[in-house]
């Protein structure tokens, strides 16, 4: 089966116009789960950050309602967000409401561009709440979390199309009786943007075993003393595989951890092919090391090392290691 979609339907799951092309570019998908494979890769690895301000752009904030000239493609999203929103209009409060927008307004004064979220499903107060709890981040980690909010949407937003060429073609021979089933399903989950947390978490397994497109173990580095992506980082990963079941704290090693991979940041930050690209990682041990005394000769630390386990049951999910690093600090955290 061919997706038939072009430039204009993925600039409205997504307002950025690069992104658009590049998935474009990429068409016809056999599936949707083909699809979203190839949106998380050009998002994440593909585009770059004036793309993804250019697609925070897109979305009006909770309870804003669109302009009244559009294009097609411009309807058809605000109609998207109408319905995603549709949970939080539906449970908010005069007080509630005015809260929120107060709260927008500092959130776009602090970061410079409006609160990202996934809000299917998502009270007046639950967003309110989430909100409030990611204020306080660092401007460097907020961008990043905003991105992978930005995904969800995205995702949410190619299961719609999908749906709308299914309901046009459902006699056609192109799409087995089994993916017309899920269309189905999938149309019961997602028509006005309501999903349940049952459906939220079986569209996460669903993820999880799609074949992927990138490395399971990715990184990038941002220098957030300079506000910019640090290129020129040599990184190593490595596994654990010495006689003990793991290493253990306190206790210094002189063999034990295999090489899985090394490479150097590019111009946005990132390490590149760390690992080959494999359906299911090994569960055990792993360590991401960054030469960031070659890269800041006049910092404090001669190189960064990050250690973290990856278990039975996470075999199949992405880990995204950054380092957030300054000339005497640094920091990190898991991605997506």
């Amino acid at each position: 089966m061919e997706s038939g979609f072009n430039e204009k339907d993925f600039l409205a799951c997504c307002g950025s116009t690069k992104f658009a092309q590049e998935m474009a570019l990429a068409a016809p998908f056999a599936s949707l789960e083909q699809a979203v494979a190839a949106a998380t890769d050009i998002w994440f690895n593909k585009v770059d950050v004036s793309a993804w301000l250019q697609a925070f752009s897109a979305h009006p904030q909770i309870g804003d309602s669109a302009p009244s000239s559009q294009s097609h493609h411009q309807t058809t999203s605000a109609q998207w967000s109408k319905g995603e929103q549709s949970t939080a209009l539906a449970t908010a409060t005069g007080s509630s409401l005015q809260a929120l927008s107060e709260w927008n307004a500092r959130y776009r004064q602090k970061f410079g561009f409006i609160f990202i979220i996934c809000a299917s499903g998502r009270s007046t107060d639950e967003i309110l709440a989430e909100l409030k709890n990611r204020y306080p981040n660092r401007p460097i980690v907020e961008f990043e979390i905003a991105a992978q909010e930005q995904m969800k949407v995205t995702e949410l937003r190619l299961k719609k199309l999908f749906t709308s060429k299914a309901k046009v073609s459902s006699t056609s021979d192109e799409y087995p009786a089994v993916f017309a089933k899920k269309v189905e399903e999938d149309r019961v989950n997602i028509i006005g943007g309501h999903l349940t947390a049952n459906s939220e978490n079986t569209a996460g397994r669903t993820s999880e075993v799609r074949t992927r497109t990138r490395p399971p173990i990715t990184t990038h580095v941002l220098d957030v003393s300079r506000g910019s992506p640090a290129a020129g980082i040599e990184v190593f990963l490595e596994k654990w595989e010495g006689t003990q079941p793991r290493p253990s704290f306190g206790v210094t090693y002189t063999s034990g951890w295999k090489v899985l991979g090394s490479s150097t940041t590019d111009n946005d930050g990132r390490s590149g092919q760390l690992m080959s690209i494999v359906d299911a990682v090994d569960p055990g041990i792993y360590r991401i090391s960054f030469n960031t005394g070659k890269y800041c000769p006049s910092g404090f630390f001669p190189y960064a090392s990050i250690v973290f386990e990856i278990r039975e049951s996470q075999k199949r999910e992405h880990f995204h290691v950054p380092l957030l690093l300054s000339p005497f600090s640094f920091s990190t955290y898991r991605g997506s």
